[in-house]
């Protein structure tokens, strides 16, 4: 028993010797990276004190640590504790990458099985949550995968095991239920794609605070427009073909009458 319990205690002090050092590593990483995204992030204190999205990752990684080891209590009361602390709600199920960056935060929900990959950011308001949340799908997939380099702009809502492709951009309020490919930039409730997505050989994806920069066309305006357009020539047309009819007919005859 006793040689037991020194194996438990060194394979605890093995596992606090490797993550410690990985975990610190990590949170300079994302205090960079807060820096690096917000001109109004003066320090790296500043950062650790002020940004709520600093410190939900904080609790975050703690509450995951946690989970990993089937202390699942415990790590779900330390994500509470995050909760009611900056208002961004992580599962410690949930996997995240490195350098998220959660600007503002508040109201943000990241849900147990979504994964996030490194270099994305995140604003107030965002869900990363399931379609049809039911018992039965304790143990399946049922919330988003996110690549890297995406970006989701603030109330959008990302529902169900769907994947967001890397580079990928989610404009403010949009709803996306459907993969989104590669350097995609989606907008509207059910989200659409605006615009063409980048080429696989691009650089690293421009950062675009909340996920669109300048004007974005309206796919479904465009789409009227489109079709107004179509409407405009068929007429143009129409009407040349009847300018061309009337100018073909032959005069009519007039009737010969009896001379009396």
């Amino acid at each position: 028993m006793a040689g037991a319990r020194e194996a438990r205690a060194a394979d605890r002090d093995l596992d606090l010797n490797i993550v410690a050092p990985m975990l610190l590593q990590n949170l300079r990483d994302e205090i960079d990276a807060t820096i690096a995204r917000d001109p109004a992030a003066r320090s790296r204190a500043e950062v650790v004190l002020c940004y709520p999205g600093f410190q939900a990752l904080l609790y975050y990684r703690v509450a995951h640590f946690l989970w990993q080891r089937r202390w699942h209590l415990a790590g779900r009361f330390v994500s509470h504790m995050g909760r009611v602390a900056t208002g961004i709600e992580i599962h410690p199920g949930a996997r995240i990458g490195r350098r998220l960056f959660i600007d503002h935060g508040m109201g943000v929900v990241i849900g147990e099985t979504a994964e996030i990959g490194d270099d994305c950011t995140l604003y107030h308001g965002v869900t990363l949550g399931g379609t049809r949340p039911a018992r039965d799908q304790a143990s399946q997939k049922r919330h988003p995968t996110l690549g890297d380099d995406v970006i989701v702009g603030s109330g959008a809502q990302v529902l169900g095991p769907i994947r967001v492709g890397d580079g990928a951009r989610v404009g403010a309020a949009a709803v996306v239920l459907r993969d989104v490919p590669n350097g995609a930039t989606m907008v509207g409730n059910p989200a659409r794609r605006a615009g063409r997505p980048a080429a696989s050989n691009d650089a690293t994806p421009v950062f675009v605070p909340y996920g669109v920069s300048g004007e974005i066309p309206d796919p479904i305006a465009r789409a009227l427009n489109g079709l107004l357009d179509e409407v405009t020539i068929l007429r143009t047309r129409t009407t040349a073909l009847e300018a061309s009819n009337e100018s073909t007919e032959p005069a009519p005859r007039r009737a010969v009458g009896c001379e009396g």
